[in-house]
């Protein structure tokens, strides 16, 4: 019939429909393909952006905290300063004098060391300091002590009869049997029956030697003794814990802050794209172990990998890069000083972290 298209024309025809329907299928696919990349490459720009950003405030943190520190060791220069140290130098000289003096020391257990014993003492002391007043207002010659001049030794305290009805404790302090500092504690009354106050010390300020005045010394003068003793042992403990740990794995340790007392101690150890961070916090002042601890096991940012992964393997390493606990390493802390328990962990961190971050593969 005529105006009716051979049946080779048609079949020609519906193929090059087929081969328009193809074409235009391959240019959607590209399109998407093409936006699908677009995506991956914004949201891939996103995390490295965010990273840089984290980074930057981190730094930024650090940099604040680096100067807050350098103030802080100003002030406790200032606070220390040369008045504190002719005050210590004078005290010294005294407590030396009086032992020089004294015609006995002895050594006391701990059930020997009670009120009763410590009312002896300021019975003694307010004797002689009323012979000498006496004497000097009658100007006749001194008699001879009533007493005789007695010093005490109680564990790490030292109690003697100083001139002017006081009386003073000096405290020796210890780390791994050997000495450190010492420190003094000046007790007056104005007569037998008024309670002692603290007239004199070298204590360090940042303990709460007043606080404990007001809480304990006319309640109780021995709990006050012992406690201040007990305070300066364990601060003396604690921050020889953390020398120890510097001067033996300094090259480790990235950073390391603590309060001026020792009471909360915080470090990082960098190793095995792994940052550790260690924080401890002691229950009180008499403390040597702490109570509170944690320890961080931070993988290196995901971020310095992701442009070398493909998104399927990101992630697995975005899942990894939430810290963990190293459980193991706080109940070292827990039991142990601290470069013991600081010994014990980077003895086992190695195999630790392989096993909790198998991605990083020990690079």
């Amino acid at each position: 019939m005529a105006g009716e298209k051979p049946p080779l024309e048609i079949c020609k025809g519906v193929n090059d429909l087929d081969k328009v329907v193809a074409l235009r299928d391959a240019r959607g696919s590209s399109a998407e393909q093409i936006e699908q990349l677009r995506r991956r490459s914004y949201a891939l720009t996103g995390e490295v952006k965010f990273a840089q950003e984290e980074d930057i405030r981190l730094e930024t943190t650090r940099a604040r905290l680096s100067n807050v520190l350098k103030r802080h060791e100003e002030l406790k220069e200032r606070l220390s300063r040369d008045s504190d140290k002719m005050i210590f130098e004078r005290l010294q000289k005294e407590f030396e004098a009086a032992r020089a003096a004294q015609s006995e020391e002895i050594s006391l257990d701990g059930e020997q060391w009670n009120d009763g014993l410590l009312a002896t003492i300021r019975e003694r002391v307010h004797m002689e300091a009323d012979r000498k007043a006496i004497s000097s207002q009658t100007s006749t010659p001194l008699d001879p002590p009533i007493h005789a001049k007695i010093t005490y030794k109680i564990k790490n305290k030292v109690i003697c009869c100083l001139e002017g009805a006081r009386i003073g404790i000096q405290f020796e302090t210890f780390f791994a049997g050997e000495p450190c500092e010492i420190y003094h504690c000046v007790l007056e009354s104005k007569s037998f029956l008024e309670k002692m106050s603290v007239i004199e010390h070298t204590v360090p300020f940042f303990l709460p030697i007043r606080e404990a005045e007001n809480d304990l010394l006319s309640s109780n003068a021995i709990k006050f003794i012992d406690y201040v003793g007990e305070i300066l042992q364990s601060y003396v403990e604690r921050r020889e814990q953390v020398r120890l740990i510097k001067e033996l794995y300094g090259n480790q340790i990235g950073e390391l802050f603590h309060s001026l007392s020792y009471n909360l101690i915080e470090f990082v150890l960098e190793d095995f794209d792994c940052k550790v961070t260690v924080s401890l916090r002691y229950a009180d002042l008499v403390s040597i172990l702490p109570s509170r601890i944690r320890v961080l096991a931070w993988p290196v940012h995901p971020s310095k990998k992701i442009l070398a992964v493909d998104r399927k393997e990101s992630g697995p390493a975005l899942a990894q890069s939430i810290p963990s606990r190293l459980s193991y390493a706080e109940d070292a802390l827990r039991t142990m000083s601290l470069p013991e328990a600081y010994a014990e962990i980077v003895l086992n961190l190695p195999r630790v972290l392989q096993q909790m971050f198998p991605h990083l593969g020990g690079a």
